[in-house]
């Protein structure tokens, strides 16, 4: 008898051999949902994250952008101060927030907030996905500055994980955020902030 077969039997054996069988139900169905029903769900779960959602037309992205920063930073921010990953568009970076330049990771922790983009951003768990391309940026880009801007646009919205993980290269360096950095200590005090971002704002244009 194996190890394994020894400590299945002592278990069956303090279970006894009479006890009923327990019905497992199945799983439900997965929803249908519309795309306008999509994006509501994820901002009702990002928010539920303690993360902050500003809605607004593709159009509107840039200067829905500013107003995110605003929120975060206060008004008054330096631009210089806002790291944007390279693969975002040129109209939804504010005049003079300069490009990571690829310096060493602990240098990004000089800047205060960070504009990226998203792989795919996932309704059901409220999670956004960044797979270190150009418009994601590189992972240590949205971990170090301490507010993460990140712009999620409506067709890259997809229902839940499996079709998240559908659109994703596996061998990418996928990144997965659900809320601002948040953990507890021994006395489970909430403590936002050690391991990423303090401060997440998801501009959700659509």
């Amino acid at each position: 008898m194996s190890a394994r077969e020894e400590v299945l039997g002592r278990i069956r054996t303090a279970l006894g051999g009479d006890r009923p069988r327990v019905a497992v139900p199945p799983l439900p169905a997965p929803r249908s949902l519309g795309r306008d029903e999509l994006l509501d769900l994820l901002a009702e779960r990002v928010e539920d994250y303690r993360a902050t959602v500003l809605r607004c037309a593709p159009d509107e992205i840039p200067a829905t952008v500013v107003r995110g920063l605003d929120s975060a930073l206060g008004t008054g921010w330096d631009p210089a101060g806002v790291v944007v990953a390279p693969g975002v568009p040129a109209a939804w970076r504010p005049s003079g927030a300069p490009e990571d330049d690829g310096r060493p990771a602990v240098g990004l922790a000089a800047f205060a907030a960070t504009l990226t983009g998203v792989a795919t951003a996932i309704a059901e768990t409220g999670t956004l996905v960044l797979d270190g391309s150009p418009l994601s940026g590189r992972r240590a880009l949205s971990l170090l500055p301490d507010v993460l801007v990140c712009v999620v646009e409506a067709a890259q919205v997809v229902p839940d994980v499996p079709d998240a993980l559908a659109r994703l290269d596996p061998l990418a360096p996928l990144t997965m955020v659900s809320g601002p950095s948040a953990t507890s200590d021994i006395e489970l005090q909430r403590v936002e902030g050690v391991h990423g971002p303090r401060t997440l704002v998801v501009v959700l244009a659509g």
